[in-house]
């Protein structure tokens, strides 16, 4: 017969004896117990109200609020700063708790995937703390947790608020002069592509942690963040001026460079969308719910000249509330982002007809290739929606070095080893509708028109005005000449509309709108399926 003890024991809980329960505790787990408590909130109410003065939360309760309940386990909380030879030992217990860098690993959205799917490791800076600045100790502990992450497959999540590297830890001025051998920052990098690495940072972020945000696969950005590769101290000893910490790349500066991914309200925000964007690598969602197909039908306007938000198509496309906008105003020609259809991931690229008509300029194929590196590296399959007339032209787009910029969607798409599927919305014109297309229509797993779609080698009535420059100037009569050139757009557009593109095999199909999330279902289930180890590119640019 079993003993209350021997059910206690079996269940994985302590017995419990009343000798056990009035026995004092001993001395060193005492002493541990108060150690652990000086870098708790509830223990530092004077932290936690300046950081709400800022409307900003602890390093700790952003850790807390990503991961799942009672799954984080933390390494090297007792750590504090290497100050010992200039400051009292409590001192630093008291005001350096774990060297201001909260490290560990826990569960993210472990309620919607599988455990192994949901594992990721932390790294915060904790402002609080000598202003999440670099020590040497917490410097010891990310090299430690960066070799674990890269080792064991572990997404990175990173919060990075603070202001590079700190003086004045005087106890490793014995074994270092200026620390340039540090590992870290190629630890950090050789994380880039082997795993999801997600920034996130609300406030200042200057120098070494500003070097490592931007390793990041993306940016999750507070609107009241700052980020340079230099602080104002470091621009000021550089004899540069002097500037206020929030004169230094403001969001309204890093959201329009390209810098900044996502721009967000506020910290719980960016908690929120930081487990949004992780969720598209973890897997296939086990529930999901879609608007109704039929809508996508009316979308294109009848008038072949009338721009439209080809936001709404890829949300009418997608999986309800499933769409996330990367950069949304870096590169506006162009709209990147993740979706889900029928739960499952998708990365998404699409002409936006409301900017230079859907023309693709620099920034935009910028913005498209590193997507496409994203998802190659993850195993993310790719959808390409196109509406464009080609690659933007002039002499003004050539000074942006608009042919390196552009080729980088021939490139990389020609890489790709994922599934591609491109749906031609409107016009299909020249190069650019062919880097659409991974490079050229049959690229791709699939490349299907909606009936709207028509398609030309560049833009047709450019063709007539170029093909039949001298039977048009031939003809004196302003309104017969009119008419000739009418008469010749209009056998362009019927001879390269979808219907006769399909009939020609330039094109796989033409199909119903309504039809399109069944199309590439279907494409998805035929493509063969590949591990993210095989990604032909190891690692993801910064740029």
């Amino acid at each position: 017969m079993k003993t209350d003890q021997d059910k206690n024991e079996m269940a994985g809980k302590p017995a419990q004896t009343k000798q056990s329960e009035s026995k004092p505790i001993r001395p060193e787990l005492a002493e541990l117990i108060k150690r652990q408590s000086f870098g708790l909130d509830e223990n530092r109410p004077d932290v936690v109200a300046k950081r709400k003065e800022k409307n900003q939360r602890t390093a700790r309760a952003n850790v807390m609020d990503l991961c799942d309940d009672g799954s984080f386990i933390e390494y090297g909380a007792l750590a504090i700063a290497a100050q010992r030879g200039r400051r009292k030992i409590e001192d630093l217990i008291a005001r350096t708790p774990t060297d201001g860098m909260i490290a560990g690993v826990g569960a993210v959205n472990g309620s919607i995937f599988n455990e192994d799917k949901s594992r990721c490791m932390v790294l915060a800076y904790d402002y609080t703390v000598l202003a999440g600045t670099q020590g040497f100790f917490n410097h010891k502990k990310k090299d430690r947790m960066l070799h674990l992450a890269h080792e064991q497959r572990l997404p990175l999540i990173f919060f990075a608020e603070g202001g590079g590297g700190r003086p004045g830890d005087v106890d490793a001025e014995g074994v270092v002069i200026a620390g340039l051998d540090l590992t870290t920052f190629g630890a950090f990098a050789r994380l880039s592509g082997h795993v999801p690495v997600v920034g996130v940072l609300s406030g200042f972020c200057f120098a070494g942690n500003a070097a490592l945000l931007g390793c990041c696969d993306v940016i999750i950005a507070t609107k009241n963040s700052n980020i340079g590769m230099g602080g104002p101290v470091m621009i000021e000893g550089g004899g540069l001026g002097v500037f206020q910490p929030e004169e230094v790349g403001p969001m309204d500066i890093q959201t329009q460079n390209g810098v900044v991914d996502i721009e967000v309200e506020d910290d719980v925000e960016a908690v929120a969308v930081a487990k949004k964007y992780l969720s598209y690598f973890q897997g296939i969602a086990p529930s999901w719910e879609a608007g109704d197909p039929s809508r996508l039908r009316t979308l294109i306007p009848e008038s072949r000249k009338r721009a439209y938000n080809v936001r709404s198509v890829i949300k009418g496309i997608a999986d309800t509330d499933s769409f996330l906008e990367l950069k949304p105003k870096f590169g506006p020609s162009m709209v990147t982002g993740l979706m889900r259809i029928e739960g499952r991931p998708f990365g998404v690229i699409a002409n936006n007809s409301m900017v230079t008509a859907g023309a693709i300029e620099a920034e935009g194929a910028d913005k498209v290739a590193r997507l496409m590196q994203i998802c190659n590296a993850h195993g993310v399959p790719i959808l390409s929606l196109c509406d464009t007339p080609g690659f933007m032209v002039g002499p003004e787009i050539e000074k942006r070095a608009q042919v390196r910029h552009v080729c980088r969607m021939f490139v990389i798409g020609s890489h790709l080893s994922v599934p591609y599927f491109t749906v031609v919305l409107r016009r299909g014109y020249g190069l650019g509708a062919m880097a659409m297309a991974k490079g050229g229509f049959h690229e791709s797993f699939f490349t299907a028109a909606w009936p709207t779609g028509e398609f030309g080698g560049m833009g047709l009535e450019g063709a007539v005005k170029a093909g039949f420059k001298k039977e048009l100037a031939a003809i004196d009569d302003p309104q017969k000449r009119e008419e000739l050139y009418d008469f010749l757009v209009a056998q362009l557009y019927e001879r390269g509309k979808a219907i006769n593109m399909a009939a020609y095999l330039e094109i796989d199909a033409v199909i119903d709108p309504a039809d399109t999330r069944k199309w590439i279902m279907q494409g998805l289930k035929s493509a063969p399926a590949r591990q993210p180890e095989v990604a032909s590119h190891s690692f993801i640019d910064p740029w």
